[in-house]
């Protein structure tokens, strides 16, 4: 069974609209030479290769946490957009490869007749939500082995934990990560999904350190929370920021900026998009922040120098209320305003 389906030119092709006169994104980005992973990942760093987008095109995470779908098609909108984005001196394109996405449609598949309320068809699609971390760690373990910055694009929450795993397995050691999501992501260990990814990575000793950013104060269960608090890791919640006005976005990523700093551990940046007013994802919301706050985080924990992936989950175009068309267009857009923003904090652009 292969894991991996890697992008070649026709693959991008179907995405990329070029202009005369103009350079696109997509026209600079490298793709995997031929031959094994991590052979064709070690080639790429040697001309320069710094970063590696990866697709996970699933939303069997999601409905696996009793949520709603759509989260499968977030990597086809963000490649619409990211690679049509201007090529010019505000970005280093040809440090970037399109490597391709984690083969999903067996398991979406298979997904498709369950019964989620039957118990025994939700711990089958819990089952292959397993079967998906079991692909997309060692991925990101080759990755981060040659010294590169994966940034994934889902897919459901539920692949942070196998994120982590890669992660940590590369590094040698517990990592830590910051997470901008209304969900602390802490729920039960009850069988994989888009809802427990951060808990099962702590309780497997992949996540040392956590923060919680953004977290809604009323939509996390106490037993949640309290499974947070037993592992001494802090939230700033949205309320504090945006309703009481307690601190600014900028001082609460300062706090988080310390705590995470700390642990001399490297640092994963996750987004969950359902933090940002009006996008359109598996928990659509119009009381988030805004697109560009959301931007100003990434950008800010991608400009920390242990900071070492970016993971944007759930974006999902079908949860657009005007429509597919209107989602992958805002869907597109969001993401690729967020990867840019971490490319160009590590790009130093602006500096």
């Amino acid at each position: 069974m292969k894991t991996l389906v890697v992008a070649d030119q026709p693959y991008l092709n179907q995405y990329l609209a070029t202009r005369p006169g103009e350079c696109k994104v997509g026209e600079q980005l490298q793709l995997l030479p031929q031959g094994e992973l991590s052979g064709g990942l070690a080639k790429l760093a040697k001309k320069g290769i710094r970063f590696v987008l990866l697709g996970v095109p699933e939303d069997i995470g999601p409905r696996a946490n009793l949520g709603r779908g759509g989260a499968d098609k977030g990597w086809a909108a963000f490649l619409s957009r990211f690679v049509n984005l201007q090529q010019n001196d505000f970005i280093r394109a040809n440090e970037i490869a399109l490597l391709g996405h984690i083969h999903c449609d067996d398991l979406q598949q298979q997904s498709k007749s369950l019964e989620l309320n039957n118990d025994d068809d939700l711990a089958t699609i819990r089952q292959h939500v397993g079967t998906l971390d079991q692909r997309l760690a060692p991925v990101i373990k080759t990755i981060v082995e040659q010294g590169l910055y994966p940034i994934v694009i889902g897919g459901g929450h539920n692949n942070a934990f196998p994120i982590l795993q890669g992660t940590s397995q590369a590094k040698g050691t517990a990592i830590s990560a910051i997470n901008l999501d209304p969900h602390t992501d802490f729920r039960a260990l009850e069988g994989r999904h888009s809802g427990n990814g951060f808990n099962y990575a702590a309780e497997q000793g992949y996540l040392g350190r956590y923060f919680s950013l953004g977290m809604h104060e009323l939509k996390n269960s106490a037993a949640n929370i309290a499974s947070l608090n037993s592992k001494h890791f802090p939230f700033i919640s949205y309320q504090q920021i945006y309703v009481r006005r307690e601190m600014t976005l900028a001082q609460a990523l300062q706090d988080a900026q310390c705590y995470l700093s700390d642990g001399n551990k490297p640092i994963g940046v996750e987004l969950d998009v359902d933090s940002i007013s009006f996008m359109p994802a598996s928990a659509y919301t119009n009381a988030g922040v805004d697109l560009a706050d959301a931007q100003f985080y990434v950008h800010a924990m991608a400009s920390i120098e242990q900071s070492c992936y970016l993971h944007l989950a759930e974006g999902a175009p079908i949860q657009h209320p005007a429509g597919i068309d209107a989602g992958n267009s805002d869907v597109g857009q969001g993401l690729s305003a967020l990867v840019a923003s971490f490319i160009q904090a590590k790009q130093e652009i602006g500096e």
